[in-house]
This record gives structure tokens, C-alpha cells and sequence, in this order.
């Protein structure tokens, strides 16, 4: 039997499929595994190391280094792992198996480096063999860092010396990360507070040989509308709540980074949100308790708000400030009733703030606020005082260091809108005064984002340079994004440009350099430079044009990372800006192969990801620039393979938010048409020889653009949603539910036009997609119902993955099966244009 079948009928028995052998494979099999590869050019990109992050300490004096594993293997990937209510914890070694959200895979840090600022002194930091460390915590002092480091029987906790990069390992430190949070430094920056295994825990609780009684739900009458989102991994028998509390069960304590000492704190529960007071003494403790939902994930369970005093062990528990009940049946969109959102004051030795819903979480109810934030002082004794109303739900408060003043955040859903006042928490006799009032769609005017500091009891406050606060952005303009830095006036209101990128460039502010504002450091970037940490010093004031940087500047690098990819360099791409036939603005990034010949047509892969407007000014504004560092993961390294890719194509659905998505597949096929067109008319794409896809929600827009327009020859369709009446209250930001507006399910589903969906379309799904919205059973049905109507189709079920691929063997699986689909279906096809030579078309194709 031939390797391949018998790979696909090995395939086919574990996953319940069929599949057929095709010819003309553009590469072979992993010498290693039944993975199949793509061509070596490709896989050399794939395996070559990433550029390093830089996470500058809170001192400002130190940047340590960061390098990932882009790829871990399959071996990890495929490590045994229990769904608890939205938490996945592998089982051998208690670690967290997925990233937050539950859509990846957890990576290990493969390297730190330590590198001085003010020398450009670098020290390696040594770390154990086949380690698999997460990411560091800087220390507020920049003495230290502590991180967790994944073995194959536990986590355990190291702490690292910033002075000479020596690392070690707590001895009998189990940390428990199922919740996260599971090291924090203590205000004294000499202690963590860590979430430990309970000592004495003892095995799991066995799965029991016979059924202890049938899994049981039960409604009474209220409307209790669950979010597809809150739905992923829930728990479904009395087996899995005893797990969920065997796991979830956490040993609170403090270890001394010195010395190594731990002390333990209170009783084991299950402990979710942990956080210390700036005073060291008292941490803001959530548990989670029983009764659990079978509907929900753990962050709706019934749960106690407490303060701990940690300097009292015989009485730890100074004040439980709510009990939150099952948060079952919160409308969606909308937040629980009661007190939520709990944090510490940023300025006061231990006093709570916490927001509360005006308007009975929902968000389509008209009130005249809709929160109001309550605070309350140690010891807690006293009733809290309400010190502030929001007019839409409230987004955050950013402390500064002065006495009451702060930032308060609200955000309209209706509107897309968000308001910034300034606020003075301590005299409700001064009036909140408007800083910012602007949708949240608007780019270009974005005045970017506050700049904070560290206290030394490491609460985070603004950066405030008298009555000036500093912000950061990403500079979007019609150009492209040049990133900024601006000192804002809080009294005048006016802003002075201190930085702005060069256009050929993609230079952003990382941090100061001390106390001296006019000395920074940042993370800068060419299409041909690998990203790298430079110190700018600010010199005199320039005569420049508006908008411009008015001071000069020297530059002096203090890193010197190395271009990893050196072929990629030979990728040209350039932005390019047209209109819809509507005339909306709109824009993508042409990306051309290596050694491209300019006015040759070549194949095309169209690459976008839909995204919801209420304003039609917005929807065209440009993001992202062309002078970043070019790098190729997935769909991009089609580019290798002789594609020119027409990347991150304006894909906007614009309209009233409550009901945007009747218009959805019009506006998909108008911006389809308007890009392809585009493309060809610059003579770079092929119109005989153009592709789609997409991910997740554009994994729905290229099957439906396949389905409802002849603009493609093939798809390729990664993690989608193909079937919306299986998430019947709700997606993306479609609020109504199914029995409020059944058509634009429907019409939004792919799956009800399978019939006449002809063009070959190639699904790619992960086996153990935790996004409820996305689950495999999504893309198993499409492909039953296209091979059952004739269609063409392929689908390759990636074992162990979760909505974002995660193992080298499966994503050098998932460009091999791209490449092939595409040099079949799209460059192996017909060019009647570059055949006969004709003149681009007005119009591509019709629309069916």
C-alpha cells in the first residue's frame, strides 16, 4: 500500500473521515513522523529562531531578552490534559496546557539575556537543561526576576539576580497556575506571593466504573442566555466537579527570594484572583465555591470577595466584602449585577475600588448611567462610598501619583465610543472634566496610551512630569502607522509631538531612561533591520512640518540582534489604498515572491479577517506599516512557493452595530471584488489565477466568498464557524439571537449553500478547538455536506490543536497542505489574461 493512503486511511480511523490520495506532492513526509513537509526553502523560514522581546526592568537601567520557541513539537502539543470550566490542565505536571483564552498552546522561553543599558553589557542567564521557563517578573526594584519553569512532574518556582544573571530553584515550590496568577512580588520586593499544590493532596479522584446517576439541568422560566464564548470546556457530570475542585484546590503563601523560605498562608481553597495592597499586608482574595454551572466556565461560578491580612495567621480573613452568586444568565454583551471588577488603589495603603451595574448589566436598556464605582478603606468596617457615576459601562481608572487624581475610562457598545474624564476621587465637589471623546474606531486621531511608572512598592501610577501625563501610539496615518510620543498637559489640554517614526522605519518607545524624559528607549525596525532597542536622546527644537517630530534626536543601539531569515529580504511589499464600489476607503498590503519581475502576472492568495464598523469614515483608515521587519508564518509563506499575497485586505462591515450583519455578505463580496480588482489592475495578480483565505471568522468570509462569487479559483478555510444557528444567541458583534433575526443566521451560514458551493475549498481545523464557536464539528459537517452535493473538498483534522496551531509537525502540515491545495487548484490553472494578453477587466467576475 502506498505511504500516503495508508496515511489517510490511518487518518481516516481515527477521525471517523475518508480521504484520497492526490498526486503531485510539492514535498514529502517527515522523516520522523507521518507529518508531511512542505519544500526544504519553506521549512528553512519555518525552523529558523525568532528575534528576541525586550522586557525593560522597572528601574529602567536593565532589558532583559526574551526568546520563544516559535513551534514546540507535537510531544508537548499531545500532552494529556483535562477541560475544568474553561481551564485546561494537563494532568503529569499540573500546568496550565493552553494561553489565556484557551486558543493556543502554552510556548517555553528558550533564552534570557541580560543586557545593560547604560554599557550595552550583555550576561546570559543560565538556565537548567530542557528547561521550559514562562515569562519573568521583573521585581520593582530591578534586583530580581522570578518565573515559572515547567518540568515533566511539577512547576516550579526560580528566582533569578539581576546583577549577574545566576538563576535558582525554590526547593518545594509546586505552583498552581490553573487560574493564573501564580507569582506576584509583595510590595517589599523581597517576598513572592505564590499559588502552591496543596502539600498533603493527595491522588486525583478516580472516574468512576459505573455512572453515579444521569448529568441533570434544569431551568425555571427565566431567560438565562449564555454566550457561545462562556461555554467553552464546561464541566458535565458530578466526576468533573470533584475534579475542578481537586485541581483548583491552592496553598497560599510568601517565600523569601533570599533565603528560599515559605511560608504557608491560611487554608488551601480554590483560589482564583490574588492581589496584595500596596501597604504588604493585606492581598484581595477571590474563592470560587460550589454550586457549579454545567453551562458556564469557572469565571460565572459562585465566588467569595475577601481581604486577607497576611501579618494575623490565626485569623487571616479580616473582611468578606461580597458572595457572588452563579452568574448563569447575564445578558449577552452585558456584565453580572452586584459588585465587580474588583482592584486595589494605586495610592492608599489598602483601600478597594470596584464597579457596580446601574442598569442591570444590559446593555440594551437606557439609563441614565449605567455603573458607579464604590471604594472602601482598611479595616473595611465602614459602609463603601459611592466617589464616581459612568454614563456608559465603565472601561478602567488609571491612578496617577497625586492625591484623588485619576483617569476614568467608559465605553458605549451602542456607539463604538469611549470617553476619557479627568477625574479627583477624594472631592466629589470637582466636576469630572472630558479629555477624550472619540469612537473607538478612529486611528489616525488615537491620542495613544498613558505611560505609567512603578512606585516602589511596584503600584503602577502615570507618568507625570508636573501637570503632564506622556502617551504612546501607534501613529496611524494614510501613510501607514509611525509610532509617537506625546507630553499631554492636563490644565491646557495641549500636546507637544516629542517623537514620531520615520517613515522608512517602524521605531516605537519601549520606556525612559530614569528620571531624565528627554532620554528613552526604543524598539525599532526596518523591512531589512531585525528589531533592536536603541536609547534616543532628545536635542534642540526643529522647524518641522505639522504633525512632524519637533526635536532632534541621536541614536545610539544598545542591542544587536541578527536577521534570522536573511531570504525573506528579498520579499518586496508595498501598501496600497482604492475604493470600494461604494466608494468607501480601503487598503491592503501587496506582498510580491522573491525575484518577482514587476508587470508580470503571477498567482495570488487574497488574505483578510472581516471586522465590524458602525462608521463608514473609520472603516477605510490604514493600519499597520510597511516598514516593519518582515517575518512568515502560515499564509505568508506562501510567498516562498510564488504567490504574490494581498495581506490584510480592508474587509469592514459597516452599520448599525444592533444590526450590521444584515448587509454581511453584500459588503463581503463588495470588498472581495474591490481588492482582487485592485490587484489586477496593478498587473501583479492573475485574474484566472486568484485564492482565498482565512482564519477563524475569515475562515467563514472565504467559504462564503467561494459560495456567493466567482472571484477564486480555490480556498483554503483554517478553524471556521460555517454553521451560525449552532451559536444561536450571538457572534462576532451580531447581538440578536437566532428567533430575533433567523434570516441573517442563515444567510451568514456557508452550510445552507453547500449545494452550490463548487468551487474546491481545502479545510484545516484543530482536533481540540476549545473556541465553543469554532468547534470541529464545524468543519466535519461543511465537509460532509460539500462531498455529499459534489463539491471539491479536502479535510485535514490536526490532532491535539487548538484554534491557533500550535506544533511544528502540524503547522509544517498545514503549509504543505496549503501549497499543494493552491499550486493545484489556483497555479496550476488557466491564465486566459496572460494567454491572450488582454487588458484587465473592469470587473473581475459577476457575482453568482
Amino acid at each position: 500500500m502506498p505511504p500516503l493512503l495508508s496515511n489517510c486511511l490511518a487518518a481516516a480511523l481515527a477521525a471517523s473521515l475518508s480521504c484520497v490520495a492526490l498526486a503531485a506532492q510539492p514535498s514529502g513526509v517527515s522523516p520522523v513522523s507521518g507529518y508531511s513537509q512542505p519544500p526544504k526553502n519553506i521549512l528553512d523560514v519555518m525552523q529558523a529562531p525568532s528575534p528576541a522581546t525586550p522586557l525593560v526592568s522597572p528601574t529602567l537601567d536593565t532589558i532583559l531578552l526574551v526568546t520563544r520557541q516559535d513551534y514546540p513539537k507535537i510531544s508537548q502539543v499531545s500532552a494529556p490534559f483535562l477541560r475544568l470550566a474553561g481551564a485546561r490542565v494537563e494532568t503529569k505536571n499540573r500546568s496550565k496546557h493552553d494561553r489565556s483564552g484557551g486558543n493556543g498552546i502554552r510556548v517555553c522561553v528558550t533564552g534570557f539575556e541580560l543586557v545593560r543599558v547604560a554599557t550595552r553589557a550583555t550576561t546570559p542567564v543560565a538556565l537548567p537543561p530542557d528547561a521550559c521557563p514562562d515569562t519573568p517578573h521583573w521585581s520593582a526594584d530591578g534586583k530580581r526576576f522570578a518565573f515559572a519553569n515547567i518540568t515533566a512532574d511539577s512547576v516550579e518556582l526560580w528566582v533569578g539576580d539581576a546583577s549577574n544573571g545566576k538563576v535558582h530553584r525554590v526547593p518545594g515550590a509546586r505552583l498552581n497556575p490553573m487560574f493564573g496568577g501564580e507569582v506576584q512580588w509583595m510590595p517589599d520586593q523581597k517576598t513572592l506571593l505564590v499559588k502552591l499544590i496543596p502539600s498533603r493532596i493527595g491522588a486525583p479522584p478516580p472516574e468512576p466504573l459505573v455512572p453515579q446517576g444521569p448529568s441533570i439541568q434544569e431551568s425555571t422560566g427565566k431567560k438565562g442566555q449564555s454566550s457561545t464564548y462562556e461555554k467553552r470546556d464546561t464541566l458535565n457530570n458530578p466526576h468533573d466537579e470533584n475534579l475542578f475542585d481537586y485541581y483548583a484546590a491552592t496553598q497560599m503563601a510568601l517565600v523569601d527570594a533570599a533565603t528560599s523560605a515559605i511560608t504557608p498562608i491560611a487554608k488551601p481553597g480554590n483560589f482564583d484572583t490574588v492581589v496584595p495592597a500596596p501597604d504588604g499586608r493585606h492581598v484581595l482574595v477571590i474563592a470560587i465555591h460550589r454550586p457549579y454551572s454545567y453551562l458556564t466556565t469557572y469565571h460565572r461560578f459562585p465566588r467569595d470577595v475577601q481581604v486577607w491580612d497576611t501579618a494575623n495567621p490565626a485569623n487571616t480573613v479580616v473582611r468578606t466584602i461580597t458572595s457572588r452568586p452563579l452568574e448563569d444568565r447575564v445578558p449577552i454583551h452585558g456584565v453580572p449585577v452586584g459588585p465587580r471588577e474588583f482592584a486595589w488603589r494605586a495610592t492608599d495603603p489598602a483601600t478597594l475600588i470596584w464597579v457596580e451595574a446601574l442598569d442591570g448589566g444590559d446593555w440594551s436598556v437606557t439609563v441614565p448611567a449605567r455603573d458607579k464605582l464604590m471604594m472602601a478603606k482598611a479595616p473595611f468596617d465602614a459602609p463603601a462610598v459611592e466617589i464616581a457615576r459612568t454614563e456608559q459601562r465603565f472601561a478602567g481608572l488609571l491612578w496617577s501619583a497625586r492625591p484623588g487624581m485619576a483617569l476614568l475610562q467608559e465605553y458605549d457598545h451602542n456607539r463604538h465610543w469611549e470617553r476619557t474624564h479627568i477625574v479627583n476621587v477624594d472631592d466629589a465637589q470637582q466636576k469630572p472634566r472630558l479629555l477624550w471623546d472619540l469612537s473607538s474606531e478612529e486611528k489616525y486621531a488615537d491620542p495613544g496610551n498613558p505611560q505609567f511608572q512603578r512606585l516602589p512598592n511596584g503600584a503602577r501610577v502615570l507618568r507625570m512630569d508636573g501637570d503632564a501625563i506622556y502617551l504612546s501610539g501607534a501613529g496611524a496615518s494614510p501613510q501607514g502607522a509611525r509610532p509617537f510620543l506625546d507630553r499631554l498637559d492636563l490644565v491646557t489640554l495641549k500636546t507637544e509631538r516629542l517623537f514620531r517614526s520615520e517613515g522608512d522605519a517602524y521605531e516605537h518607545f519601549l520606556a525612559f531612561n530614569g528620571a531624565d524624559t528627554r532620554t528613552f528607549i526604543t524598539w525599532r525596525q526596518t523591512a531589512f533591520d531585525a528589531p533592536n532597542a536603541f536609547l534616543l536622546t532628545l536635542g534642540p527644537v526643529l522647524e518641522a512640518p505639522a504633525g512632524e517630530a519637533v526635536f532632534s534626536a541621536t541614536r545610539a543601539a544598545i542591542t544587536s540582534i541578527p536577521d534570522p531569515t536573511p531570504a525573506v529580504r528579498a520579499i518586496k511589499k508595498q501598501l496600497v489604498q482604492y475604493k470600494r464600489a461604494d466608494g468607501l476607503d480601503l487598503s491592503f498590503t501587496l506582498y510580491t515572491p522573491p525575484g518577482y519581475q514587476p508587470g508580470t502576472r503571477v498567482p495570488t492568495i487574497l488574505y483578510a479577517y472581516p471586522l465590524d464598523y458602525a462608521d463608514p469614515s473609520k472603516a477605510g483608515q490604514v493600519t499597520g506599516s510597511q516598514a516593519t521587519f518582515t517575518r512568515l508564518r502560515q499564509h505568508r509563506l506562501l510567498l516562498l512557493a510564488g504567490y504574490a499575497l494581498i495581506e490584510n485586505a480592508s474587509f469592514p462591515i459597516v452599520g448599525d452595530p444592533k444590526k450590521a450583519y444584515d448587509t454581511y455578505l453584500e459588503q463581503l463580496v463588495a470588498d472581495a471584488r474591490a481588492a482582487v480588482d485592485e490587484a489586477v489592475r496593478m498587473g501583479v495578480a492573475d485574474p484566472d489565477r486568484v485564492g482565498v483565505t482565512g482564519h477563524s471568522h475569515g475562515a467563514l468570509m472565504t467559504v462564503n466568498l467561494l459560495a456567493h462569487s466567482d472571484l477564486f479559483k480555490a480556498g483554503v478555510a483554517t478553524s471556521g464557524a460555517y454553521n451560525k444557528t449552532l451559536t444561536p444567541f450571538g457572534f462576532q458583534s451580531e447581538r440578536r439571537s437566532i428567533w430575533q433575526a433567523p434570516e441573517v443566521y442563515k444567510k451568514a451560514s456557508p452550510f445552507f449553500y453547500a449545494d452550490t458551493l463548487k468551487t474546491p475549498i481545502l479545510l484545516v481545523h484543530g482536533a481540540e478547538d476549545a473556541n465553543p464557536g469554532t468547534t470541529p464539528l464545524q468543519s466535519s459537517k461543511l465537509y460532509e455536506a460539500i462531498r455529499g452535493n459534489g463539491g471539491t473538498t479536502r479535510l485535514v483534522m490536526l490532532p491535539h490543536e487548538p484554534h491557533w496551531y500550535a506544533a511544528q509537525e502540524s503547522n509544517e502540515q498545514l503549509v504543505y497542505e496549503m501549497v499543494r491545495w493552491f499550486d493545484r487548484y489556483v497555479k496550476g490553472a488557466t491564465s486566459v489574461a496572460a494567454a491572450s494578453g488582454s487588458e484587465t477587466p473592469d470587473s473581475v467576475r459577476p457575482a453568482k
